[in-house]
């Protein structure tokens, strides 16, 4: 029984991702871990939205809303677009939809 423990301690540990990982894992985390960036992905969800628009559906300041986007930019998890003076934001990448679309499912259990 020893040696079985042994085995699935090192088989776990094998399999871990790194420490680096880890705590980049957590970092992404932390950044979900905000109700305004939660509401502001929510929007970007739906659709591809420039902050006047995301402003409006959140009923928060055009400040508020540039800072938490900037947040979420340097997360990697929205991207911008520019249209002439515009910029129209958008989730970064189909990884981002699905980790949100997936803890929403979590939480509707």
């Amino acid at each position: 029984m020893e040696n079985q423990n042994v085995s699935l301690i090192n088989l776990v540990k094998d399999k871990m991702p790194s420490e680096e990982v880890i705590f980049d894992l957590a970092e992404l985390f932390k950044v979900f871990g905000d109700s305004t960036r939660a509401k502001i992905l929510s929007c970007l969800e739906i659709s591809e939205m420039n902050v006047a628009d995301i402003c409006e559906c959140l009923n928060m300041t055009k400040s508020a809303i540039s800072h938490q986007l900037r947040i979420l930019r340097q997360a990697k998890l929205v991207k911008g677009r520019k249209n002439g003076k515009e910029v129209f934001y958008s989730l970064a990448d189909d990884h981002v939809f699905k980790i949100f679309e997936c803890a929403i499912e979590h939480i509707n259990e």
